[in-house]
């Protein structure tokens, strides 16, 4: 099969494209893949990394207030349209897929209008702007989480996948995130992070409950401050507790996420759509501290059906402090039957074949493409 994968701005939007052909190749040999992305975006930096062929368009989003930048993404759109067309119809490929973000719009629709077999796929549980606008256009919706095939109400097809990125984490070795963090295997480990950039707030909020934990502590604490904030959320922790502890693990980003969580016994993160479809493949309980600063408040959104089925406790950004994340995480860490209880809730909310499953859906449309 030839693929176009399109998704940016995030590691949200691309990660889930990847895990999507990482899936395929393993399935089918002799897949071709290409990647169109954003300039600007992410992706410019990932996907090549991830030894993808990778093209790229000059897209921007629009702004919520009347502006004459509105105006320039416009234009940049129509631009875009035809710069996609021309990519696609020199690649030729079966099917694209679309993971989200601004870039998808012009790749998508251009796939549309060419009478190319389209996917989309929206990872959190209130629907982006492009994807609303694509799900007019694209012959099948894919929804990581269940129930919410409601949101795309004038779609050709709606099916529920799960977050392509659940496969990535179950081949992962426990062992290798012990020895990564030096760590002893079979410890308990709590793994605070903020994102791939750190959060501000967290980042408070863990140096607040330090010498709290240190009173308590039966585990191993992984503080992922992010690398903006890694010098000065270091010398705080120390300025505070005096020394850094054994058990406390101050690092400014993780580059084998998948290893480091299949060795989580809890996790204090915000609730991107990709992280939590990682966590509940592995079944591991959460403190969500949803971002306040995302389009309509999508994070909340997607830890409250976390919480919902018991697998996650949600602390709001404006209750955060050392006193309550410190509270929410020794009332799991020390009792054993809710920490088991909301293990398996996260288990069961786990899609952890979503890749298989969207590549069949593509085998599918591919298919039906050429007949």
């Amino acid at each position: 099969m030839r693929i176009v994968l399109s998704g940016g701005g995030t590691g949200g939007h691309i990660y889930p494209a990847v895990a999507v052909a990482r899936q395929l190749e393993a399935e089918a040999e002799g897949s071709a893949f290409l990647y169109i992305g954003g300039k600007r975006g992410l992706e410019s930096k990932l996907v090549p990394q991830e030894n993808l062929p990778f093209k790229s368009i000059d897209i921007t989003g629009f702004r919520r207030k009347l502006s004459m930048d509105n105006v320039k993404t416009v234009l940049r759109f129509l631009k875009g349209v035809r710069a996609s067309k021309a990519m696609l119809k020199e690649f030729k490929p079966d099917v694209v897929i679309g993971t989200g973000g601004y870039v998808c719009g012009p790749v998508v629709y251009a796939a549309s209008r060419l009478g190319i077999p389209t996917l989309i796929h929206e990872q959190n549980a209130i629907p982006g702007l492009t994807n609303r606008f694509l799900s007019r256009y694209a012959d099948t919706v894919a929804v990581s989480f269940e129930g919410t095939e409601s949101a795309f109400p004038g779609s050709k097809r709606v099916i529920y996948t799960g977050n392509p990125r659940a496969t990535t984490v179950m081949t992962a070795s426990p062992q290798r995130g012990y020895a990564s963090l030096g760590i002893p295997d079979g410890s308990t480990v709590v793994l605070v992070v903020g994102g791939s950039g750190g959060a501000r707030a967290i980042n408070q909020a863990m140096i607040e409950m330090a010498a709290a934990v240190g009173r308590d502590n039966k585990a191993h604490y992984v503080y992922v401050t992010g690398e903006a904030y890694y010098e000065d959320t270091r010398k705080a922790l120390v300025a505070k507790l005096g020394h850094l502890p054994s058990w406390l693990h101050i690092l400014p980003y993780i580059h084998n996420m998948p290893e480091v969580l299949a060795c989580t016994s809890l996790i204090v993160n915000r609730a991107g759509a990709s992280f939590l479809a990682e966590i509940t493949a592995l079944g591991i309980p959460s403190v969500l501290i949803p971002s306040p600063n995302v389009t309509n408040n999508h994070q909340e959104a997607n830890a409250r059906q976390l919480e919902a089925e018991g697998a996650a406790v949600v602390v709001l950004e404006k209750d955060l402090s050392g006193q309550s994340l410190h509270a929410a995480v020794q009332r799991i860490i020390t009792d054993e039957a809710l920490r088991a209880g909301m293990s398996e809730a996260s288990r069961r909310l786990g899609k952890r074949d979503s890749a298989a499953i969207v590549v069949d859906e593509l085998r599918r449309l591919a298919a039906a493409g050429k007949g």
